[in-house]
């Protein structure tokens, strides 16, 4: 639910914005790095743009993971080195990696790679793999990667299509999922195997309440889940279940409800609605509100005065 500068998804955008940065090392004959771009950040976590631009010309270096890190590959190839083995990194699959671990990648085969890694710290981590029901293996990944498997499909979708339009992708949700299948998977886990605590469709109930009472509020995953007395995993998935969307969509349909209301009922200008009604741009606002309802904000209220 963060917002930043926004731009058009395009899944290509992956390997052009790639292909743009190796270009620029080869023309001023510099090293190959690696460039993080913050993108959001939670209570628990922290998601970044990953560019990478090495070669086979650049030598493999030893690094740390400081967290638990979970990265999405979108684009290019290499090959991750750790204590539990080395792989081959290509796009739609995950590097997983535990607090404390000693890597290193490399380029061997290619120039360049891309990723959306995600970054737990560890009381976070530890309560997302409990409540996965991946107790056994202490929250620590028993595999370096999970290929691209199928299941895995529309996480990789949603993270490379986030970069496209940050400001709409809810990443403190994504995050929680990313984590979670991480962990089932590598543990060899299908499903989850526990059952929601108690109360807990009351508890979604009173959230969303909350939320119709003020959708305009910078709402949060996290702060939902609090509110709730609910680990941020067994909220999202009990919301889910019981609304049949996430926490995000619900506040967004909130506001947009909220907002074609006071289109109708009001004579403010369509960017002070927007504003009030918790969105944090015009174009945000008018292309949620045109897939919503059909139309653009000015033709919907054109509409209700002739009606």
């Amino acid at each position: 639910m963060a917002k930043i500068a926004t731009r058009a998804p395009d899944l290509n955008a992956q390997w052009l914005e790639l292909d743009h940065a190796l270009a620029l090392r080869q023309q001023h004959g510099t090293p190959g790095h690696t460039t993080r771009r913050l993108i959001a950040a939670g209570d628990g976590w922290t998601v970044a743009d990953v560019l990478c631009t090495c070669s086979p010309d650049d030598r493999p270096f030893e690094e740390r993971h400081d967290q638990s890190v979970i990265a999405v590959v979108l684009a290019g190839t290499f090959q991750y080195r750790s204590a539990l083995g080395l792989s081959l990194m290509t796009p739609g699959s995950l590097m997983l990696g535990n607090r404390g671990q000693i890597f290193e990648c490399g380029h061997a085969h290619g120039s360049g790679d891309r990723c959306v890694s995600f970054w737990y710290a560890p009381d976070h981590f530890d309560r997302l793999s409990a409540d996965s029901g991946v107790r056994r293996a202490g929250g620590r990944f028993a595999v370096p990667r999970l290929p691209p498997l199928r299941a895995l499909a529309p996480l990789v979708a949603r993270a490379a299509l986030g970069l496209g339009a940050p400001g709409e992708t809810a990443w403190d949700e994504l995050s929680v999922a990313v984590a979670a299948s991480a962990l089932r998977r590598s543990s060899g886990l299908a499903s989850d195997r526990r059952g929601a605590p108690l109360n807990a469709d009351a508890r979604v109930a009173q959230a969303v309440r909350t939320i119709d009472r003020c959708p305009a509020r910078a709402w949060t995953l996290a702060h939902l889940a609090d509110a709730a007395a609910l680990s941020p995993y067994h909220f999202l998935r009990t919301f889910n279940n019981l609304t049949g969307v996430t926490p995000h969509q619900y506040v967004m349909r909130a506001r947009l409800r909220h907002a074609a209301v006071r289109l109708v009922r009001e004579s403010g200008s369509v960017l002070d609605i927007a504003l009030d009604c918790g969105f944090g741009d015009i174009s945000n606002f008018n292309r949620a509100f045109r897939s919503e309802f059909g139309v653009s904000p000015r033709q919907y209220r054109q509409r209700s005065f002739r009606r």
